[in-house]
């Protein structure tokens, strides 16, 4: 077919295969039996109400309040940013997007990503002796040295390291409406299938993306395009599983970074859905999700042997233009942006654009059945894996996330004292700190568009930590 010349061109191969015998499991130092592993679990468009644990209207996620009854659940948890590439950017390097250079979201055409001078927290646990993975989508760039598995030359003469840390990757590079496939399931407005043959390209409307074929990548190597959507929630359980077993079976300890791509759009209905077939897309696509979930929580229960730390997020709030396709922000509707025709969701600040569902797992060190209302943050989870691992912070960094194990163990019931929300695209400039936190009181600083007094904001952004962006 004519459209499969479109694929998306990697600058710069590496001889870094895309199967797991060419992944180095083997066993070195000091590492066995001692260093806890971790599976990070990042939902996409997920709203804080799509959890039953938090929301009695939600139905759908049994797996997930499972795993909230045998851990622990966090109610004031939030994303580090209000849409994808800000919000990644920041989980894997702890710092806010001011900090990282990563500010919005990147597109099909971006030659470039989260920048080759910020270590994440693959790089760091690799250094560390740990096996790392990445499966599902990565949004962080997907050219050249900016892809989660390229191999480049070492500066330090250490040879060859993983730029991004991982030494293996399956997924896709973006979010998966950002380009053709086959498959196109429910979207608003519906999005055509790839043309095929010599078939003209699409008359592409509002909100669809162009003739690209959506590729997915088993690491450096495209192995389908375009993605079958349908098949691609089987495919990242499966991947996962073998990953984890792999990994415990080699005794190193590993790291598995899982990036869904629920509950984005488009959403499709697929064998690992449950239930009745009149249930409406977005359940059908949250019970999907569930599953797959559970599926690695099994795995984990099975392989991990009480020493695997599980930690499950989301990456912003719902989507709300996409109406019934999207999730449920719970109690956080945002009415006075609402009723001036304004999303109370993703790419805002309000409560609802970054306030998130966060479960921690880990049987023996996280008590179970705890709900915990300490404010936290997706920036948090950097340095606590870190902690947790006996792994020093990278030096010559200001973070803005906490290590947070105090609080995971019940030993403590505080975390930020102030928590800074950067603009994500709905109004202002793209990463400006936007909204400040301070313990139960929240004051915005730009509204209707228009900013308003900053020095208050300016005072507690010098107090708390901005007063460097290094």
């Amino acid at each position: 077919m004519a459209w499969l010349s479109l694929k998306v061109l990697l600058v710069g191969l590496s001889f870094l295969g895309c199967l797991y015998p060419l992944v180095d499991f083997s066993f070195s130092g000091e590492t066995r039996g001692q260093k806890p592993n971790f599976v990070i679990i990042l939902a996409d468009d997920m709203g804080w109400g799509d959890l039953g644990a938090n929301w009695a209207g939600t139905k759908d996620t049994a797996n997930l309040d499972k795993m909230a009854a045998e851990g622990m659940r966090f109610v004031d948890f939030h994303a580090a940013a209000s849409t994808c590439s800000p919000s990644r950017a920041a989980l894997l390097t702890g710092r806010l997007g001011l900090r990282n250079g990563v500010t919005h979201n990147f597109a099909v055409t971006s030659v470039g990503g989260l920048p080759l001078n910020e270590t994440t927290l693959a790089e760091v646990l690799r250094g560390a002796g740990y096996v790392t993975g990445m499966i599902g989508k990565w949004h962080l760039g997907h050219h050249g040295s900016h892809h989660p598995s390229f191999r480049g030359e070492d500066p330090r003469g250490t040879g060859y390291l993983g730029n991004r840390g991982f030494d293996y990757y399956f997924g896709i590079p973006y979010s998966h409406d950002m380009g053709c496939t086959d498959t196109p399931g429910y979207n608003h407005p519906p999005c055509p299938a790839c043309p095929r043959g010599d078939r003209p390209s699409r008359n592409l409307e509002r909100d669809c993306y162009s003739d690209v074929a959506l590729p997915l990548y088993e690491n450096l190597n495209i192995v389908e395009q375009p993605v079958n959507l349908s098949a691609l929630a089987q495919k990242y359980a499966e991947k996962a599983t073998q990953f984890i077993r792999q990994a415990s079976t080699s005794g190193r300890p590993f790291l598995l970074y899982v990036g869904l791509a629920h509950m984005h759009v488009p959403l499709t209905r697929t064998p690992l859905s449950a239930g009745p077939r009149s249930l409406r897309p977005y359940s059908a696509g949250l019970r999907e999700m569930d599953r797959l979930v559970g599926r690695i929580k099994d795995t984990v229960d099975l392989e991990g042997k009480n020493n695997t730390f599980l930690w499950f997020t989301g990456d912003n709030g719902p989507w709300a233009q996409k109406c019934e396709l999207a999730g449920s922000v719970g109690p956080f509707t945002g009415l006075w942006q609402a009723r001036r025709g304004g999303s109370p969701a993703k790419q805002t600040t309000w409560e609802g654009g970054h306030r998130v569902p966060a479960l921690a797992y880990w049987p023996g060190r996280v008590p179970g059945n705890v709900t915990s209302a300490a404010l936290l943050s997706v920036l948090d989870i950097f340095p606590t894996v870190l902690a947790l691992a006996g792994a020093p912070l990278p030096r010559g960094r200001r973070f803005d996330g906490l290590d947070v194990s105090q609080v995971l163990f019940g030993w403590a019931q505080t975390g930020h004292r102030v928590l800074f929300h950067p603009n994500s695209g709905a109004a202002g400039e793209d990463g400006a700190l936007q909204t400040v936190r301070l313990e139960r009181y929240k004051a915005f600083y730009v509204t209707d568009g228009k900013r308003l007094d900053y020095s208050p904001y300016i005072t507690l952004s010098k107090r708390y930590g901005f007063s460097r962006l290094s």
